[in-house]
Parts: structure tokens; C-alpha cells; sequence
């Protein structure tokens, strides 16, 4: 390797953003261009470039620039303000729910599946707002998609608490949820960037933690909020509070795609040397709008050809749905069933958050663990990461079969709790694994990654609620969550045979994507 003074360095390794699992390598289509300039390169993660003063790198493996060896309050403060962002995004989206029932009333609507449109269209924000952000944070950087969507976010949501109809109500939380998604997707891309493989683990529980009890203490916020000072003030306090999470962003966020950071640090070097041939090693030489749709594109091209991505996702995806269908009925099954007041029917959902929290530690608990013990000194490979997967994929359907049967049988109050208690478990114990396995498999392209399990992911979420009222009254809550436990059950064999073929199916050159 040179420096950019044509001084020959050492050999850099370039892990941190060139996947060394053999998903993807330094070939990619961002990269491929300007090995053709540097074309010698070391087998393995490791690229060495010889004999061009013209490339721009790190200053050696231990580079204090490089965001992977940046001092770790350095590293935590940004996960802490990436998890405070995404918090805001899943806490809007169930928020709501405990007001619509005044919301209808007050624009005199009576239609059961506009009343459950009107909480899961939220989420149909998020199918098509990843398929941006992900790639456009890969293209220009991850901090300007941060700021620019928690801007967009806080606007759409003061919008919706000001709506005068159900459909200005309908197209604000749609728009709010495409733009607050951006933390959502972005936020395991900034993971891969500040974390090696053998780290992630307890970061990504710590990022994902929001995702997954956002929903969850959303209906209790709400739901006071609701009762006390009106339903609009759901959206109003929610603008306030993701004003001052952007505040601290502004103030606290750095850059930290090495892409962009190299791009900037070759800018500055023409700048002082006057060189213009001066690049980035990892710059690509298409044209903009070429570039431009390779990123775009990239996120669908891996949830469409790509198997691993495409069946994780959808197993996330079924149990996201199961999340929210379990939203949309929480407040009726307790109100209903139970006489339980508004004020306190928020109280109800906190059985899933608790769930989430056992989750969680078990996940944290296990994970890295886990993945040291299987590499047992050898390569960690993102297969590793899949074991704790099983435990949710047996948790799921019990929780349901639980709560849906003691439900239907009015047993004590507690004991429908205690199922969701378990579903809630089960979904970090799903989610989790699935999350840090892509992040692993995908390192360079994790956002994109992410991008396309969140689409489906939200599909899910927004479409399996609005099945949900014609389900129960037809089925009752026994039967009706019975089908979706055996649905769940249907999917153990996915676990199985990712977790045994899982590395073969990766390295399989049928499933190699030009990215």
C-alpha cells in the first residue's frame, strides 16, 4: 500500500468495510473500479495497493481516524443517539392505538378496518422508506440520513395531531413513518462501521432494545396522554420529544461510514497538496446515476435473489405481524372482556415489553458467547449467531396458544399477560439472531441488508392487523391464535436448516450477488 505521498505503507485490513465472509468482496461494484487502478491486491480481506501515490487510505490497520478504532465512548455515545433516534419511530407507531377508538368518533366513522388502517399504515411507511434510506446512507453517508429524516419526521407528525379528516390523518402517519424509519435501517450499518464481528452482539441488542419496546410503551404513553389531554396531544408531545433527540444528534453524531470518511479526507488532501488526481480507495468511477441506482436497487436485488435474505426476513416478518396484530387487539380484548378502563388499558401491553426485556438479557447473555465458543479460535462465522434463534421459534407459538385459549376462556386476567409475556420473549429471540446474522453475512451492505428485512418485516406488520377483526370474529381468540402459532411452528424448519446448510448456501455461487 502507498500513502497518499506515495509512500509505501502496510497491508491494511479492510474488514470493516469489505465483508470478509465471502457474501461480498472487494470486486463489488462500488470498489471493482478502482482496483482496476491498484489491481494487485493479498488474498483474503486484506487489499494492498501498490505503486499509485494517487490512492487515499487509512494510515495503517490501527488509524485512530478509522471509526472501528475510534475510543469506545466515542463509539457508545453515537450508538446511544442512533438508539434514542429509532426509539421515536417504533414508540409513534403504537401510540396511537388506545386514541383511535375518540379519533373515529370524532370524525364520525363507525368502519372497523379503517379504525385499524389508520394505526398500521404507520407501518406501511416503512416498506417503502428503507428501500431508500439504506442505500442513499451506503452512497452519501449515514449522518445526513439521520438528521434529514428525524427533521421530516417531527414536521409529519405535528401535521397529523393538526388533521382536520381521517385521510389527512391516514397520509401524515404514512409519511412519518417512511421518514422515521431512517434509524431503523440505517442503525446496523453504523454497527458495522464502529464494531468488529465479535463485538456486535451486545450492541445490537442494545440498538434493536427501542425497536422492539418502542411499541410496547407507546399504548401506556398514549393512553394517558389520550385520556388527559386528547388524542391530538399523542402527536404533539411525540414532535417535542423527537425535537430534543435531534438536538442531541446535531450536537453529539458523527460520520461514521468509512466510504464517506476517506471520501472527506481525500477532498482535504487536494485541498492542502493541490493534487486532483487524489481519491478514495474505496471511491467508484461510475457515473453518478449509475451509482445512483446501484444502490437503489440493491436492497430489492438482495430480498429477491438472495435466500438467506429473503427467508429470515419473512420469518421476522410473521412474527412482526403477530406484534402488531397483538396491538390492535390488546385494547379490545381487555376493554371488552376484562372492563378494563382507557387509562389503564395501556397497562396491558406492558406483558410484551417485560417478555422483550427476558429476551434481551438471554439474547446478550448468549450471543458473543456463543459465537467465541463455536469459533473456538477459528473464523466466526455469522452462523454462529443463529442458535439463539431456536429458543424463539419454540417460545412463539406457545405465547400465542396461551394467550389466545385463556382468553377465549376469560381465565384470570394475568394469564393472557403471561402469554404475551412469552410472545414478547420470543420476538427479540427471533429478531436479534436474524438482525446480527446480516449484519455479519453483509458487513460492507448491512444497511442494505437491514433495508430489505425491514421492507418485509413491515409488510407484515401493516397487513396481518387488518386480517385480524374478520379473524377473531369468525375464529374466536382460542382458534384464531391457534392458526397463527401453527404458522409459527411451520417456520422451525427455516431455523433448522439455516443453522445446518446456512454457511453452504451463503458461499454457494448461485446466491453470489453482484452488489
Amino acid at each position: 500500500m502507498v500513502d497518499h505521498l506515495g509512500r509505501p505503507d502496510k497491508e491494511i485490513d479492510h474488514s470493516s468495510t469489505i465483508d470478509n465472509t465471502g457474501s461480498e468482496s472487494v470486486t463489488d461494484s462500488n470498489v471493482q473500479d478502482v482496483e482496476k487502478a491498484a489491481p494487485a491486491k493479498a488474498p483474503g480481506p486484506a487489499v494492498q495497493v501498490v505503486d499509485d501515490p494517487d490512492v487515499v487510505d487509512w494510515e495503517g490497520p490501527d488509524d485512530p481516524a478509522r471509526p472501528l478504532n475510534w475510543p469506545a465512548f466515542k463509539k457508545w455515545k453515537n450508538i446511544f443517539v442512533v438508539s434514542t433516534l429509532t426509539l421515536m419511530t417504533p414508540f409513534a407507531s403504537s401510540m396511537f392505538a388506545p386514541a383511535v377508538p375518540d379519533v373515529m368518533k370524532d370524525f364520525n366513522s363507525t368502519n372497523i378496518l379503517l379504525a385499524a388502517f389508520v394505526v398500521s399504515v404507520y407501518v406501511v411507511g416503512y416498506v417503502f422508506g428503507p428501500l431508500i434510506v439504506g442505500p442513499m446512507s451506503e452512497l452519501y453517508g449515514r449522518l445526513w440520513v439521520y438528521h434529514i429524516n428525524t427533521g421530516l419526521f417531527i414536521i409529519f407528525n405535528l401535521v397529523c395531531g393538526l388533521s382536520t379528516n381521517l385521510a389527512m390523518i391516514i397520509v401524515f402517519r404514512f409519511l412519518a413513518g417512511f421518514a422515521g424509519v431512517a434509524p431503523m435501517t440505517v442503525g446496523s450499518g453504523t454497527i458495522a462501521d464502529l464494531f468488529k464481528q465479535e463485538e456486535r452482539g451486545k450492541v445490537m441488542s442494545t440498538w434493536t432494545l427501542p425497536i422492539l419496546l418502542g411499541p410496547t410503551l407507546g399504548p401506556l404513553a398514549g393512553s394517558y396522554i389520550g385520556e388527559a389531554l386528547g388524542w391530538r396531544w399523542d402527536f404533539y408531545i411525540l414532535s417535542i420529544a423527537a425535537a430534543v433527540a435531534f438536538a442531541a444528534a446535531l450536537w453529539l453524531q458523527d460520520e461514521t461510514y468509512p466510504m464517506t470518511l476517506l471520501e472527506r479526507k481525500a477532498k482535504r488532501l487536494r485541498k492542502e497538496t493541490g493534487n486532483e488526481k487524489l481519491r478514495s480507495i474505496l471511491q467508484s468511477t461510475m457515473s453518478p446515476g449509475r451509482l445512483f441506482w446501484t444502490n437503489i436497487v440493491r436492497p430489492t436485488k438482495m430480498l429477491t435473489l438472495s435466500p438467506i435474505v429473503f427467508l429470515l426476513s419473512l420469518y421476522v416478518a410473521i412474527s412482526y405481524g403477530y406484534l402488531y396484530l397483538l396491538f390492535t387487539t390488546i385494547t379490545e380484548l381487555y376493554e371488552t372482556v376484562y372492563g378494563v378502563s382507557r387509562a389503564n388499558v395501556g397497562l396491558t401491553y406492558l406483558g410484551i415489553g417485560i417478555g422483550q426485556f427476558f429476551g434481551l438479557f438471554i439474547f446478550g447473555a448468549i450471543s458473543d458467547k456463543t459465537l467465541k465458543r463455536m469459533a473456538d479460535g477459528g473464523e466466526m462465522k455469522p452462523e454462529y449467531r443463529l442458535p439463539p434463534l431456536a429458543y424463539g421459534g419454540v417460545l412463539m407459538p406457545l405465547g400465542l396458544f396461551l394467550y389466545g385459549w385463556s382468553a377465549e376462556y376469560r381465565v384470570h386476567w394475568i394469564v393472557p399477560i403471561i402469554g404475551t409475556t412469552i410472545v414478547g420473549a420470543a420476538m427479540i429471540l427471533i429478531f436479534m439472531p436474524i438482525g446480527t446474522y446480516l449484519v455479519d453475512a453483509y458487513t460492507r451492505y448491512a444497511a442494505s441488508a437491514m433495508a430489505a428485512n425491514t421492507v418485509l418485516r413491515s409488510l407484515g406488520g401493516a397487513l396481518l392487523p387488518l386480517c385480524g377483526g374478520q379473524m377473531y370474529d369468525a375464529l374466536g381468540y382460542g382458534w384464531g391464535n391457534s392458526l397463527l402459532a401453527f404458522l409459527a411452528l411451520g417456520m422451525l424448519p427455516v431455523v433448522w436448516v439455516f443453522m445446518r446448510y446456512g454457511e453452504r448456501i451463503r458461499t454457494h455461487p448461485k446466491f453470489q450477488l453482484n452488489l
